[in-house]
């Protein structure tokens, strides 16, 4: 594996110790995520490869706190999820995580506002604040002429823009998405990739990609490739080079 230059000393965004993730189906354990340790620094954007079945969706779900592993922990600075009670994660999940899917799961009758409010709504701020939230999201996708329209008034690409709002509407520190563009024609993905670059970079935030776009997952500063449920490569290359990759893409 390639490494660079050894960064500042800084507590990890997340680590993750000895993870593992098993299924039971009657007499057979199915063994899906198999010893894995890993860290994310603030700030990074990174990306995860892998054959179907290696194991990368189910990493996002224990790390979204969508499902526990079976043995190993997941610390958030030092707060260990995997000791939290289930009201407890839930609210730790609304503040803390943002998620955005390969399909949006937006409500059809409401409109890309109320789409957009719904996490702050949940994590019980009051209206007007979530309003505001959602809006300011929204125009910070791009999409501030269409914040009355409902999904079906959308485009793919603005209906997955309204689902990357309504993740960031609770600033969380990490957002995790999973074949966000998998739904999309190459050139909307192109958009939403560059949308997902543009967000990492001017807010700080940490993100984790899932995708089988190879084209995607070489813009990022940092490759993870998975296979039968282990990280068996870890990437960095300088962020210069990487934004200056994501550029000449797209000038091509």
């Amino acid at each position: 594996m390639s490494q660079p230059a050894p960064r500042e000393s800084s507590t990890p965004l997340v680590r993750v110790e000895e993870m593992n993730k098993e299924f039971t189906h009657g007499a057979r354990v199915l063994h899906v995520l198999r010893d894995i340790s890993l860290s994310l620094d603030a700030g990074e954007m990174v990306t995860i490869i892998g054959a179907s079945g290696a194991g990368k969706s189910t990493l996002l779900h224990c790390l979204g706190t969508l499902d526990l592993p079976t043995r190993g922990r997941i610390l958030f600075g030092d707060v260990d999820i995997t000791r939290l009670s289930p009201p407890e994660l839930a609210a730790f999940r609304n503040r803390t995580i943002g998620f955005v899917f390969q399909f949006h799961h937006l409500l059809a009758e409401f409109t890309a506002l109320e789409n957009a409010m719904m996490p702050a709504l949940i994590g019980r701020l009051p209206p007007k604040e979530a309003r505001e939230r959602a809006s300011v999201m929204l125009e910070a996708v791009g999409l501030a002429h269409r914040l009355s329209h409902r999904p079906g008034e959308l485009s793919g690409g603005e209906q997955q823009r309204v689902a990357i709002a309504r993740a960031l509407v609770m600033e969380p520190k990490l957002l995790l998405a999973d074949e966000p563009t998998g739904n999309l024609d190459t050139r909307t993905s192109e958009e939403v990739h560059d949308l997902i670059f543009r967000l990492n970079e001017e807010r700080a935030m940490t993100v984790l990609v899932v995708t089988h776009n190879m084209d995607l997952a070489r813009m990022a500063p940092r490759r993870i490739r998975m296979e039968d449920g282990r990280l068996v490569d870890d990437k960095r290359v300088d962020p210069d080079e990487a934004r200056a990759g994501r550029q000449g893409s797209r000038s091509t």
